[in-house]
């Protein structure tokens, strides 16, 4: 059962994040990759990424950040056109309230773009004041919605596909990427 912290501390991962209502991937673009699985951490061990084989097309995400806090995701890794994103998806998520309260929590899709996953896991988000320049000079570069200071993507997974390949190599598109390091699985 996720508790309201846990939930603020997702919120604050995400926060960084560019959100959208729709997946990145179709059913034709999931990509199954064994060489995921395990758990990854950064130099300093303190992020940690564990994947495990959901089913045949899918796995599960423990993101553990550098509190030891964690988020469970549903993970797709796609290829599109040759390159490889990560789509994640809020697992079932519990909270403490009424169904009521409950309804007030809208699951999102975040993506990262993935350079390669072997000897090390690199991927990259969206950089999110990119995107926001990008809109602020063409509003309809792509479907989205903003809340605040927060632009949320509410273009379809067609559109969401031809506008991030499009800039797959436009400089500031993605941020600095994350590099993980595979680590051993120690049985309890």
């Amino acid at each position: 059962m996720l508790r309201p912290l846990t939930i603020l501390t997702v919120l604050l991962l995400l926060a960084g994040c560019i959100r959208s209502l729709h997946p990145i991937y179709t059913a034709q673009d999931i990509f199954f990759d064994q060489n995921l699985i395990g758990q990854w951490s950064d130099d300093a061990g303190k992020e940690i990424w564990t994947f495990s084989a959901r089913d045949s097309n899918n796995y599960n995400l423990v993101h553990t950040d550098n509190r030891g806090k964690q988020g469970r995701f549903i993970a797709h890794l796609v290829k599109i056109n040759g390159t490889l994103f990560l789509d994640l998806f809020p697992g079932e998520l519990e909270v403490d309230g009424n169904d009521f309260y409950q309804l007030h929590f809208l699951p999102v899709h975040t993506f990262l773009y993935v350079q390669q996953i072997q000897p090390t896991l690199r991927m990259s988000f969206p950089d999110g004041d990119w995107l926001k320049a990008i809109l602020e000079g063409n509003p309809q570069a792509i479907a989205h919605e903003t809340s605040g200071d927060e632009v949320i993507l509410t273009a379809g997974t067609k559109e969401l596909q031809t506008f991030w390949l499009n800039h797959i190599t436009t400089a500031g598109a993605f941020g600095d990427p994350t590099n993980l390091q595979w680590q051993p699985v120690t049985p309890n």
